[in-house]
C-alpha cells in the first residue's frame, strides 16, 4: 500500500509516517530525510544532491523523483508513506508516472485538515517545551516563519487537494485531534 500524506506544516505528517511505519512495516519517504541521506551516501545521486545543495541551489524536481526511483527499486516494504512530496501538481503527475512504471499504485491521499491558527498555536508550543527541555529548537518553528510556510504551501501544495479529489484518491482527516485519535482515524481510512 503506498500513500501520500498531505497537510501544510506543522499537521502531524511525519508523527503520523512514524506510526505507520511502526505499526504496518511501511517505509516513510520524507524528501529532506532523503536528500540528507542520499548526500552523505556516496552513491552517484548522493554526489548530485551534494553538488547542488552545496551551491545553495534548489533540488530539482528529476533529482527527487529519481531518489524516490531509488527507493522503489531497492527497498522491499509493505508499501510507502510520502511525506512532504509531492509539494506541487508537477511533481504529483511525475509521482504517478513513476509508480506507473514501476507497476504499483497510490492506494491513498490522506489530508491532515488543520485550523491555521490553532496550527500556529501547536508550532509555538512546541518550540517552547522542546527549549524547556533543553532540546535543539528547529529555527522555522515560530509564528513568523510558520506563516510564510503556510503561505507557501497554498500557493504550491494545496491544488494537490482538489487533484486528488477530483482522481477519487483523497480522504479528510481531522489532524488537531489527539495523536492516538489521528492515528486511529487513519487506520480506518486505510482499513476501509
Amino acid at each position: 500500500m503506498n500513500i501520500i500524506l498531505l497537510g501544510p506544516p506543522g499537521a502531524g505528517k511525519g508523527t503520523q509516517a512514524r506510526f505507520l511505519t511502526d505499526e504496518r512495516g511501511m517505509v516513510q519517504l520524507s524528501t529532506g530525510d532523503m536528500l540528507r541521506a542520499a548526500k552523505d551516501s556516496g552513491s552517484e545521486m548522493g554526489k548530485i544532491v551534494a553538488d547542488v545543495m552545496a551551491r545553495g541551489d534548489l533540488v530539482t524536481d528529476e533529482i527527487v523523483i529519481g531518489l524516490i526511483r531509488e527507493q522503489l527499486e531497492t527497498v522491499k516494504a509493505n508499501g510507502f508513506v510520502f511525506d512532504g512530496f509531492p509539494r506541487t501538481l508537477a511533481q504529483a503527475d511525475a509521482l504517478s508516472a513513476l509508480l506507473e512504471e514501476q507497476g504499483q499504485t497510490l492506494d491513498a491521499v490522506i489530508e491532515l485538515e488543520v485550523n491555521d491558527d490553532v496550527l500556529v498555536d501547536r508550532i509555538v508550543g512546541r518550540a517552547a517545551e522542546a527549549a524547556a527541555a533543553g532540546q535543539p529548537v528547529r529555527a522555522d518553528d515560530n509564528a513568523e516563519s510558520l506563516k510564510v510556510r503556510l503561505m507557501e504551501y497554498y500557493k504550491k501544495t494545496s491544488p494537490l487537494i482538489g487533484y486528488y479529489y477530483a482522481k477519487g484518491q483523497l480522504s479528510g482527516v481531522d489532524g488537531l485531534g489527539e495523536m492516538a485519535d489521528v492515528k486511529a482515524a487513519i487506520a480506518k481510512v486505510l482499513d476501509a
